[in-house]
């Protein structure tokens, strides 16, 4: 029995691998499931077993897309024991994330648009939005900002991110856009300062 599970979790991996680069490469449109199922060596039935048609597998490459990112928040943001550093550090590292090659089709270009806005919003806020509003609430627990109310920072901040994001992505100077767009939020948050 262990062996079976084991191996419907290699054949579920593999398959959301592949996928995710098929993804990436081609976006949602021009991806084949027959490309996917051919390079992973497996069958259409398998990929249907786990996970129902092409919308299905797109989903959960995005969900797990979405935690990566969500996970190299934490990692960057805990590089600094400065609250409000970590805070400017797990923006950046969200951003940044959202726009290398490999995350900014599934994320920005083909996940709203194939999911739609509902699922899209809701995996984020299950994942950095989350992030975001444990971060501002702690600060605010600690005397940091004047009198706001956390849910509206959390969407107002949330909201410029990924717009900053998919500003940045369409820019033929990513790196100096991702600056401008850090200096911005470092200057608006200073206005919420104790």
């Amino acid at each position: 029995m262990r062996r079976n599970q084991e191996e419907t979790n290699e054949t579920i991996r593999k398959l959301i691998e592949v996928g995710r680069t098929h993804f990436t490469e081609r976006g949602y449109a021009d991806t084949a499931l027959e490309d996917i199922v051919n390079e992973a060596e497996m069958t259409r039935g398998a990929l249907y077993h786990h996970f129902g048609n092409k919308k299905g597998l797109f989903r959960v490459v995005f969900e797990s897309v979405q935690k990566e990112i969500a996970e190299r928040i934490e990692t960057e943001a805990a590089a600094s024991e400065d609250l409000w550093q970590q805070l400017l550090l797990g923006c950046r590292a969200f951003v940044a994330a959202a726009v290398e090659p490999r995350n900014k089709r599934i994320l920005l270009l083909d996940g709203p648009a194939v999911l739609g806005w509902e699922m899209w919003r809701m995996t984020d806020e299950q994942n950095s939005m989350r992030l975001l509003h444990e971060q501002l609430q702690f600060m605010q627990r600690q005397g940091c900002f004047k009198p706001v109310t956390i849910e509206a920072m959390t969407h107002f901040i949330s909201g410029a991110l990924n717009e900053s994001a998919l500003w940045i992505a369409h820019h033929p100077e990513q790196r100096h856009a991702l600056d401008d767009t850090m200096k911005v939020i470092s200057l608006f948050m200073e206005g919420f300062k104790r």
